[in-house]
Formats: structure tokens, C-alpha cells, sequence
């Protein structure tokens, strides 16, 4: 037998403390996997010890007290951000901010203590249970968690491969979550051939099986899934370095516009990008002067000038939107997906009293038309995205194949000097992987990135620094699988796998 056989009666009683702790500190390693620190094995590592913790016991409340002390430090320390955003810029009392970010993190950390309770409960082999159980609802729970309450899919475990790992390779063909779905397969094999009573040949094997994994990435990295289309085009994304705590005061909006004037008229780019709501007015309340000078700069560049700022009105329906100003007509893009609680409330009369306790402006965002098409401007056909909405890859592909490059605005000054920025870039690079399509990142306070087709970042601009970033983009026409099948192809083989344990799971329960 793989595994020394727990009795009944130890396996009713509570976990012990030193097991979650262990649990709990392998969850923090795996943070180290992602960006700034970009550690990859790590994450699988961290895997593989909560895995071999769970399959000591079939008892569902230690499985599931192992799987919620893993997520509590993979989250605390992976998203502790949250405080900064709550405290530092939304007013929040520093008690009431740690408690709300310690809930919200509480909250995260249910799904690996789902997984950890499941695995418990299901009474199949303990070969399926490790190999196939563990790994398929770690898959499912993190596609879950991207849209459930409009998601929050941040810190899915299949980021920290991105670039370097060999399991990167299979991200054109099943995205994120089916690379989290392999590299939990990957530590589960781990787990399996490290059993100290376990045969020699099962030990083999299993390292046969995880080398498999990483020579068939390795191999999917070599392949071309688009062809570049057209010319290259000059590029300049403009990190303004606006302080949160200064962007909306009415004063300092006359600075703002000038500093933003200043870098794009020094810019002889074709494709010049501001940040998100870079002009804080709205665009009825931009002056004429201004905005003809954009278009002039534009024009005179042979391309056009993309900056984010809320439409609409403030006494009727308004967006955080990105104007594309210059040599083509002036278009638009209308974020989709917003953030709850920051861009919209969701349950006004439940929850309407967030809006009195945190100061954020403007968060009653409307949603733009999930179908907006590319912005043809600068020479190439841009699938803009605003903030947020990269993390979400089966809503970045609704403006593929027709788009020839990724364009995402963000100001994540909100987040202070922690790791939102770093891991959120880490998203885009991503992105740019599952889609074949270069990515250009433009970001109030960073990281401003140029990121190729493969998910490396080419050139970057240090965080909290007032600059420009400048270079060359090559568009790409074609489709990955990925981009043809979107999350559909991985939930129709874990559906495939699913079957085949509940069958065995079902005439096994007692």
C-alpha cells in the first residue's frame, strides 16, 4: 500500500496543531513562486506538501482544517494589499481594515479547505484520490472562485508559471486553470513517489510521469501559435506617477493634465498610451484646447494618442472608459467588468453604507457592452482592456482573432508599494501567452511593461517613477486553442474525469 493505513479512530480525532502549521507555512512558500519573486518550483512544492498532509487522514473536518490553514497563508501573505487599499487610501479604521481583509482572505481560503474536505469524504482508491481527486477539484475550485460573485481569480496558482516554467508551455492550449489543473497534478505525483513506503517502482514512475509534464511544456514553448501581422509600430506608454491621495482633488487636475501634455508632446510614437482615468475630468469637462492638442500631437505622430478618463455624467450614466484621440477617428472602449465595491455597489440597500465609510470617487460605474469590438488606431487593431479585467482570460478573447495586440490601462496606486502591482502584471503576461498577442501595460504608478507574444516582459518602468516608455510592437493575426476554445476545452476533460469518479465514489459510499 501507497500510504501507512490510519485507523478509524485516529482519523476522527483533530488534527494536530503542528500539522497546520506545517500547512499553513507551505501555503506562504508558495507566494514566493509569484511575481516579484517568480520562484516557480516552489508553488509546486508547497502543493505537494499540502497534498501528502491531506492523504494522511480521511477525516473530512481535518481535510478541511489542512486545506483552510494552507489558504489562509497563501492569502494573508499573497493579498495582504488589500489592507493598503482599505486603510491607507479608503479611510477605513486600521482595525476595521485588517478585520475586513483578514474576513476576505478567511473567505479565499475556503476553496483549498473545500478541496482538503472533499478528498476526505470521497471514498475512492487512495491511488484516485491523490492522483486524480485532489489535483481535478483544485482545478474546479479555482475556476470557481474566477467567477463566483463576478470573481476574484487573482493569485490562481497557474500564474506562478508564467514565464519560465516549463508547464507555461500549455497555456495556449488550456489557459490558467488548466495550468494550475496540471502543476496540481505535477505536486500530487510528487506527493505519491516521496510515500516512504511506497515501492521503488512507485517512486520511479511518478518521477517519470512529472518529467513527462515538464519535456511536453518545454516542447509546446517552441511552437508559433500566431504569425505577425503587418508592420511594426512605435509605442509609448506614459507612467505619470500621480499620487491616490492627490489624483481627484480639483487643484491638482491643472498638474496632472500638464504632466501628461508634457510627456506625450516629447513622444514621436505612433501609439502613445496614458494610464487609467490619466485626465481626471470627465470627457464632457476636458477643455477644447486640451483635447485638440492631443489630437494635433496624434496626428503629427501619424497615429493616435489612447487615455483613460470617466464618460458619461456625474448626474446620469457613466463609465470608465479609454478615448482614442489623433489620426483616426476618435473611438472608444467602456470597461465591462468592474470591481465591486470600488467601481459599483452591488445590493445598494444592503450595502449602500461602504460608499459613506471608504472615500473612493466615482464608484457607481456603469458596464460597457461586452461586445465592443477593436479600437483600429496607431496601425493596429487594440482589444483595450481597464484595470481589473485582465485577470479575467475567457473576457480578454471575446475581441479575438480580430485583434492584433493587447492594450491594458490600470492605476494601481491604490495598492501602495506591495505586491498587487508585480503579481498583476504576472496576470498579463499570462494573457499575452494564451493569446499569441503582445501586451502593452500603461499604469499610473507601475508596472508599466512592453510584454511579447511568449509573456516576457521586454521593457518595464520602475514602480512609483514619472517616465515614458518606449519601443516597438509587432501585431499577430491567428488563434491558439486557447482563443478558440476558451475555459470550455478544460471543463469538458474535467467533466470527462469527473464521471469517472463518481461513478466508483458513489458505490463505494457507505
Amino acid at each position: 500500500m501507497w500510504f501507512s493505513r490510519v485507523d478509524e479512530r485516529a482519523a476522527k480525532r483533530s488534527v494536530s496543531f503542528s500539522l497546520l502549521l506545517i500547512s499553513l507555512l507551505s501555503g506562504v512558500l508558495a507566494v514566493a513562486g509569484f511575481a516579484p519573486f517568480y520562484l516557480w518550483p516552489l508553488p509546486l512544492i508547497s502543493l505537494a506538501m499540502l497534498f501528502g498532509l491531506l492523504t494522511r487522514t480521511r477525516s473530512v473536518r481535518a481535510g478541511f482544517l489542512i486545506g483552510l490553514a494552507w489558504g489562509l497563508g497563501f492569502f494573508l501573505t499573497g493579498v495582504s494589499w488589500v489592507y493598503v487599499s482599505l486603510s491607507v487610501y479608503g479611510g477605513m479604521p486600521m482595525a476595521l481594515a485588517a478585520l475586513a481583509t483578514f474576513l476576505f482572505c478567511a473567505l479565499l481560503a475556503l476553496f483549498p479547505a473545500l478541496v482538503g474536505a472533499l478528498q476526505a469524504s470521497w471514498r475512492v482508491s487512495p491511488g484516485l484520490r491523490l492522483l486524480l481527486l485532489i489535483p481535478l477539484g483544485w482545478g474546479v475550485a479555482e475556476w470557481v472562485r474566477g467567477w463566483l460573485f463576478t470573481g476574484f481569480p487573482w493569485l490562481a496558482i497557474g500564474y506562478s508559471q508564467v514565464p519560465a516554467s516549463p508547464l507555461a508551455g500549455y497555456a495556449p492550449l488550456v489557459g490558467v486553470y488548466g495550468v494550475s489543473f496540471l502543476l496540481a497534478l505535477a505536486a500530487a505525483l510528487l506527493a505519491w513517489g516521496a510515500t516512504l513506503r511506497g515501492p521503488l517502482a512507485q517512486r520511479v514512475w511518478a518521477g517519470v510521469a512529472v518529467l513527462a509534464l515538464g519535456v511536453g511544456g518545454q516542447a509546446l514553448r517552441g511552437i508559433d501559435w500566431t504569425t505577425p501581422d503587418g508592420a511594426t509600430t512605435s509605442v509609448a506608454l506614459l507612467q505619470g506617477n500621480i499620487p491616490q491621495d492627490m489624483k481627484w482633488k480639483p487643484e491638482k487636475t491643472h498638474a496632472t493634465l500638464e504632466i501628461y501634455a508634457r510627456m506625450a508632446a516629447a513622444s514621436p510614437a505612433k501609439l502613445i498610451v496614458l494610464p487609467e482615468t490619466a485626465l481626471p475630468l470627465f470627457e464632457s469637462d476636458l477643455p477644447d484646447f486640451y483635447r485638440n492638442g492631443l489630437v494635433t500631437l496624434g496626428q503629427k505622430n501619424g497615429g493616435d494618442i489612447l487615455t483613460g478618463l470617466p464618460t458619461g455624467s456625474i448626474n446620469g450614466t457613466y463609465y470608465n472608459s479609454v478615448l482614442s484621440l489623433g489620426s483616426a477617428p476618435s473611438q472608444r472602449y467602456h470597461k465591462v467588468h468592474l470591481v465591486p465595491f470600488g467601481e459599483y455597489i452591488p445590493l445598494k440597500a444592503l450595502w449602500g453604507w461602504v460608499i459613506r465609510v471608504l472615500h473612493i470617487p466615482l464608484s457607481d460605474f456603469a458596464r460597457g457592452d461586452p461586445n465592443q469590438t477593436p479600437l483600429a488606431i496607431g496601425g493596429q487593431r487594440v482589444a483595450a482592456n481597464i484595470c481589473y479585467e485582465d485577470v479575467f482570460g475567457e473576457e480578454i478573447i471575446r475581441q479575438l482573432p480580430a485583434a492584433s495586440v493587447l492594450v491594458n490601462v490600470s492605476n494601481l496606486a491604490w495598492f501602495g508599494d506591495s505586491f498587487a502591482p508585480w503579481q498583476h502584471a504576472q496576470m498579463s503576461q499570462m494573457r499575452a501567452l494564451e493569446t499569441g498577442r503582445m501586451m502593452l501595460r500603461a499604469t499610473n504608478t507601475g508596472l508599466t511593461a512592453i510584454i511579447d507574444e511568449k509573456g516576457r516582459i521586454l521593457a518595464s518602468l520602475p514602480p512609483f517613477t514619472t517616465g515614458s516608455l518606449s519601443g516597438e510592437i509587432q501585431g499577430y493575426a491567428g488563434s491558439t486553442p486557447y482563443v478558440r476554445w476558451g475555459n470550455a476545452g478544460v471543463l469538458m476533460v474535467w467533466g470527462v474525469l469527473g464521471i469517472g469518479l463518481l461513478l466508483p465514489g458513489l458505490k463505494r459510499r457507505p
